[in-house]
């Protein structure tokens, strides 16, 4: 198997020299269970888990080992298993919070070139939801593709191109079907050798299906979505790597019922670069948008140029980054306080030593 196919390049090469004196051998994450994983190497799959060191040292979830991380391995002699002794620095990464009120990331899937958000065009269709999905795609460093997927069951699927096309700016948005195979072939370009693209989206948009229809063949589990709001269930329970047969690698994810913001606001400024844009020309540099005079965003809400629903959402998604950060800061002092506060009783310890 060779490396390059598995998305290697001069990125992770460079980081991996240090790893490289010592033995270990490259290795890409192609499922993880818990601290259990699979790893993909030249001499094909093995299963690997974390070293004590590893687990010791990480200090967070974010830092362990996620589906499409390289990752320095080592074998125990006459085993067919490795050893995560190292995770190589990411290239790029999707992220979320961790559900519930923990202030914590969870990586969803890492080194992605391309991400398919995947939306379906019947009663799960959500312009908000896109939204959402881009500020956090353009957030991970890779690109943002939208997949409006079951347009042979929509009558005007066209108009809902369209009306995406206005809100993901500079985004290709592409209606396919994977019941009838229409549209897939405007995917090709994206699933070159060595190229990995995530699968992201609901329980129920197809997701696994979309994939099935490129690999030839019934591989992941797919069913039907229930009448009332085209809900799905978690078909996908765990992320997974898979390697396509003409080149090309993408990564099936679970139904995301739950999608809580993670980073700064650049994904912000970039998914609703058009509101960001009207901004730029209020009378004030430090307009909120609510009443000031001469506000350019509520100018263009009056005239029609800004829907008022987009403007909301942007709305909502800044606050939330706003308390994360918040969060955030209050939790890095607390560690650091925690710290201090460990070194004063180590101290006063060693003193009482000493007498």
């Amino acid at each position: 198997m060779n490396l390059i196919d598995l998305g290697w390049n001069s990125f992770f090469e460079d980081d991996f020299q240090k790893y490289k004196a010592s033995g270990f051998l490259a290795a890409r994450i192609s499922a993880v269970h818990k601290h259990a994983c699979l790893a993909l190497t030249e001499n094909g799959e093995l299963p690997a888990e974390v070293s004590g060191r590893f687990l010791f040292e990480a200090e967070s979830n974010g830092n362990f080992p996620a589906v499409g991380d390289w990752v320095a391995l080592s074998i125990p002699p006459n085993e067919n298993r490795g050893i995560i002794q190292a995770l190589l620095a990411r290239q790029s990464c999707f992220v979320r919070k961790v559900a519930g009120e923990t202030t914590e990331e969870q990586v969803v899937a890492a080194n992605i070139n391309t991400l398919f958000i995947v939306c379906g065009l019947d009663g799960n269709f959500n312009p908000r939801r896109i939204e959402r999905y881009l500020t956090l795609a353009w957030e991970s460093g890779a690109v943002p593709v939208v997949l409006l997927n079951k347009c042979d069951l929509c009558d005007d699927s066209d108009q809902r191109v369209d009306e995406v096309m206005a809100l993901a700016i500079g985004v290709d948005v592409v209606a396919l079907s994977a019941t009838t195979g229409d549209g897939l072939e405007s995917l090709t370009r994206f699933l070159t050798a060595g190229k990995t693209t995530a699968f992201l989206g609901s329980s129920g948009v197809g997701k696994s299906s979309i994939i099935n229809r490129l690999l030839g063949e019934e591989k992941l589990r797919v069913c039907e979505v229930s009448g009332e709001g085209s809900r799905g269930r978690h078909t996908t329970t765990h992320r997974e790597l898979i390697i396509l047969p003409g080149g090309g690698l993408v990564i099936d994810t679970p139904g995301m019922r739950e999608l809580q913001v993670w980073g700064d606001d650049r994904g912000l400024a970039q998914a609703f670069e058009d509101i960001e844009t009207l901004a730029a020309a209020c009378r004030f540099a430090d307009c909120q948008h609510h009443q000031e005079p001469d506000c350019a965003v509520l100018a263009a809400i009056a005239d029609g140029r800004l829907a008022p629903e987009r403007f909301q959402n942007f709305l909502k998604l800044k606050k939330e980054l706003e308390y994360l950060a918040a969060r955030q800061t209050m939790q890095a002092r607390t560690i650091e306080k925690q710290r201090w506060q460990k070194i004063r009783k180590l101290a006063k310890a060693i003193k009482k030593v000493r007498k």
